[in-house]
């Protein structure tokens, strides 16, 4: 996909890829800010490559306009995603208590296995799999 948006943007030219550019910069700048333990180099250098692209076909004045508007509504995405959780956590407390539980737990997990992994010899417990109990967190 990253090829296809700089191979367009190539292909369009200087002037009619000015209106599009906010549009083809938002999944570059998804990548460039993602912060997954699973992501793959190859893609950020290739976004990073078509970004630097961008800049020397459209200029850094509009570029730069550009990207600090997809900057801004990231943010704004962000903010307000933040803010719906923590209405949610107020609405329904039911919800954010299963939501709580279920973080502690996954996060017991992965201290046993850092845990395993540093040390070899050492078994941490590990509760018994029940695959419908697991299911109702909180009864």
């Amino acid at each position: 996909i990253f090829k296809f948006l700089g191979a367009i943007s190539v292909d369009l030219g200087k002037d009619k890829i000015k209106p599009y550019l906010p549009t083809i910069l938002a999944p570059l700048y998804r990548e460039l800010n993602s912060t997954y333990a699973e992501q793959d180099p190859t893609v950020k250098n290739l976004s990073q490559e078509i970004i630097e692209l961008l800049k020397k076909l459209v200029g850094l004045e509009v570029f730069s306009l550009a990207f600090s508007s997809v900057q801004k509504q990231a943010n704004q995405k962000r903010a307000m995603r933040k803010k719906q959780r923590a209405l949610q956590t107020v609405a329904n407390p039911d919800i954010a208590a299963r939501r709580k539980i279920k973080r502690h737990k996954n996060k017991a997990e992965t201290r046993k296995r850092k845990i395993e992994f540093l040390r070899p010899m050492y078994k941490a417990k590990r509760p018994r799999s029940h695959a419908l109990k697991d299911l109702a967190m909180v009864e």
